[in-house]
C-alpha cells in the first residue's frame, strides 16, 4: 500500500481489532473465507466487494478510492476492495 505522510515516507497501517476472526475460525479453505468476507461486505456495505486471501499471491487491482485495504492476519493476507 503506498500511502505517503507529510515526512515523505510510507504510512504503515496498523490494525487493532477486526471483526473477521469469525471467518478464519468457521473456514479453513481460503476460498471459503474469501467468499464469506466478500459476501459479509456486500451485505454490510453495498456491492461490489472483492477479496483474495492467501499466503503467497501478487495483485493489480482498480479500486473505489477509499475502499482498499491490504492486511495479514497472522500468516495469512487479506486484500479487501471494493469496484464496480
Amino acid at each position: 500500500m503506498e500511502n505517503s505522510n507529510s515526512n515523505g515516507g510510507q504510512m504503515k497501517p496498523s490494525i487493532k481489532s477486526a471483526d473477521m476472526k469469525e471467518a478464519l475460525e468457521r473456514y479453513e479453505i481460503e476460498k471459503d473465507i474469501a467468499a464469506y468476507i466478500k459476501k459479509e461486505f456486500d451485505k454490510k456495505y453495498q456491492p461490489t466487494w472483492h477479496c483474495v486471501v492467501g499466503r503467497n499471491f501478487g495483485s493489480y487491482v482498480t479500486h473505489e478510492t477509499g475502499h482498499f485495504i491490504y492486511f495479514y492476519i497472522g500468516h495469512i493476507a487479506i486484500l479487501l476492495f471494493r469496484s464496480g
